[in-house]
């Protein structure tokens, strides 16, 4: 999984839990945009996200989710929804162990062009691009997508609309 960290506060984690928003778009034909990611220096170790990464200073959930949004896809023309899902992680990447809990807000938008403008250099270095996916096509990869049971979570997602709360996602220890 990526370190998706801001002004180079991927060279400053040393570990501990790292907060974390992510967001879960969806675009006026209800297909949900994920950036590819990849080790650093192994390109065939990839696999595919939501935006999102390491809250900084005091900025809220909020805050962070519109920002690393904004700075990972060129995407600021969103309506941020509730949290949707929360999840505890622990994985390898980039030499480190990252320890995040990880809050999914929901957000829609009609603006579907990308532009990565504001990656950090490790991220230049992992992050190889983006797509919107369809709930079927998610349904089908045989790529690594991250969380684990995306594909059933959109469906139920678009099924049923937001959970009342947040729903805490089963941890995810790679």
């Amino acid at each position: 999984m990526p370190a998706e960290t801001r002004g180079g506060s991927e060279d400053a984690y040393t570990g501990g839990l790292r907060k974390v928003a992510r967001v879960v778009l969806l675009d006026p034909d209800d297909r949900v945009l994920l950036l590819h990611g990849h080790e650093p220096d192994d390109p065939s170790d990839a696999w595919w996200f939501t935006p999102g990464g390491g809250l900084e200073g005091a900025e809220s959930r909020e805050q962070a989710a519109l920002r690393e949004l904004a700075e990972e896809t060129g995407i600021t023309d969103v309506e941020l929804g509730p949290v949707l899902w929360r999840r505890m992680c622990s994985f390898p990447f980039a030499g480190r162990r990252w320890d995040q809990d990880e809050w999914y807000f929901l957000a829609r938008t009609a603006q579907t062009a990308t532009e990565a403008t504001g990656l950090t250099e490790l991220e230049r270095r992992s992050v190889a691009g983006a797509r919107w996916w369809t709930c079927q096509e998610l349904a089908l990869a045989r790529e690594t997508v991250y969380p684990t049971r995306l594909a059933e979570l959109l469906r139920r997602l678009l099924d049923e609309g937001p959970p009342a709360g947040p729903v805490t996602l089963d941890a995810e220890i790679v």
